[in-house]
Parts: structure tokens; C-alpha cells; sequence
């Protein structure tokens, strides 16, 4: 069989490269992307329109270093809410992309129920980009599990899709089974603050096989919306109790229930 030379294997590379972006551009035509957040036609994939842009609650120091809710202007470094100083965390810090309405509301409902996990990766990208200060190459980046039973009704968990991307963009380690649900809860939604935590309290584990890992280590805890707390504060009892130098939460949404955001 005859061999390609180098200029004829460059040619076939060349060929290759305009086929598919020829191949790129009809589907365009065809199939425009969308608004992430909307039905807006908009140039690029995996962006927001104008409108949703403009309107997409992002979050932005200065704010609470506990809880990562914003302040209206700077009072200085390492400032606590109100929050904040008559209820301490137990997690170390609190650091969400947005706030839980308007667009990232609307992502949320929809990488939740209406699966489309193709959302993970942008509402990552921001996440990422919001938990700056805590995130890298050594970060232990764990999801907060579903029960098995849940898991089996909605055939992904959200908080895992999240984890990863956001693992892949920080360089962290993407842990996903490092927790898990000892028993199957009520949905959080509806319930007060004093319900959530008891509905909560006693519902996560860590897998016996992976104690030791999470010893010495700076956990990243990720979720997809932070409301009271209460369920990831449960879940940084547990990895703290394993060992973990600290644990920080990262939400793509904060619903805050306090009334701290503006």
C-alpha cells in the first residue's frame, strides 16, 4: 500500500480540519446556540444572551468571610456579617456564583429537573471562579450525596455534575463517593431552619474504605444551592470529625434565608 508522504499527510490534516469546521458551521445553521438561561439565539455555545447577562445575580467581594454574603461597601479584610458572628458556621467559609434568583434561579430548576446536565460545566466555570481564595491542585472536591433512592428516581445527582467541573477546571481532586447518605431524608424544600437540621442530623457517613483519605486535607464541599446550611454543615461535621483540616463550601447559588443579600 503506497504512504502518504508529509505534504501529503499535511494536506489530508488540512482537509480534515475544514471538514469539520464546515461540518461546525451547518450545524450552526441548522441548530444556532441558545442562551444557557433562555431560548436567545446568541454567537457563541455556552454563554448567556445580552438580557440574561445583564440580569444574572453574580456575587462579588466585598462580603462575609464566613458566609460569602456581599456587603454594600468595604468595611475590610476578613469583615463577618451579623450572621455570621451570632451564628458561626462550622464550615470555614461559604462562597456561592450567584444569587438564587432571577437566571442562575432558572439554571438551577433546570440542571435539577429538567436534566440538563449539559449546565454542570458553565455554572462550574463561575463557581470556580468564586471559590478562588480556596481552591487548587491539593482541594479534595466532594459533592454533597443524594440517597440511593433519590439517586434512582432522578438518575444523576446534580451536586456530582457540578463537583466535577468544577475539579476539572480547579485542578482539585474530584472525590464523589468520599460521602454518602446512611438514610433516605424529606426534601428540604418547605421545611424552617430548626426542621432542616433535625431532618439532616445523622444522615451522612463517610465510606469506610476512604476514612483515612480526607485526613489532613482541605475539603471543598460543593452544592448546587446554600439555603439555611444545614445540610452541608452536617456533612462538615462528619469531615471534620474524619480528620479534615477544614472544609469550605461551594454553592453555584446562595438562597440566603437570613436576608443578608440585597
Amino acid at each position: 500500500m503506497p504512504q502518504l508522504s508529509l505534504a501529503g499527510k499535511g494536506l489530508v490534516g488540512i482537509a480534515g480540519r475544514w471538514s469539520r469546521r464546515a461540518a461546525g458551521g451547518m450545524l450552526d445553521l441548522l441548530l444556532p446556540p441558545r442562551c444557557l438561561a433562555c431560548t436567545a439565539v446568541i454567537d457563541q455555545p455556552g454563554g448567556l444572551c445580552a438580557d440574561c447577562w445583564r440580569d444574572m445575580p453574580f456575587l462579588e467581594p466585598p462580603w462575609c468571610a464566613r458566609y460569602g454574603t456581599p456587603f454594600s461597601h468595604d468595611i475590610g479584610k476578613d469583615a463577618l456579617s451579623p450572621r455570621a458572628i451570632a451564628e458561626p458556621p462550622v464550615f470555614d467559609r461559604a462562597r456561592a456564583a450567584t444569587h438564587y434568583s432571577g437566571p442562575a434561579r432558572d439554571l438551577v430548576l433546570a440542571l435539577k429537573f429538567s436534566r440538563r446536565r449539559e449546565l454542570a460545566g458553565p455554572m462550574g466555570r463561575w463557581m470556580v471562579r468564586a471559590g478562588r481564595e480556596f481552591l487548587g491542585e491539593n482541594s479534595v472536591i466532594v459533592p454533597v450525596p443524594l440517597h440511593r433512592f433519590r439517586l434512582w428516581q432522578r438518575r444523576f445527582n446534580q451536586a456530582a455534575d457540578l463537583a466535577r467541573a468544577v475539579a476539572e477546571l480547579s485542578g482539585g481532586t474530584y472525590v464523589p463517593t468520599l460521602l454518602h447518605r446512611k438514610r433516605r431524608t424529606r426534601q428540604q424544600v418547605g421545611l424552617d431552619a430548626a426542621a432542616r437540621q433535625k431532618n439532616v442530623r445523622g444522615a451522612f457517613a463517610i465510606r469506610e474504605d476512604l476514612e483515612g483519605f480526607v485526613y489532613g486535607k482541605q475539603v471543598a464541599l460543593v452544592d448546587d444551592v446554600l439555603t439555611t446550611g444545614a445540610t452541608v454543615s452536617a456533612c462538615t461535621k462528619i469531615l471534620k470529625s474524619a480528620g479534615a483540616a477544614g472544609v469550605d463550601v461551594l454553592t453555584f447559588a446562595n438562597a440566603d434565608p437570613a436576608g443578608v443579600l440585597e
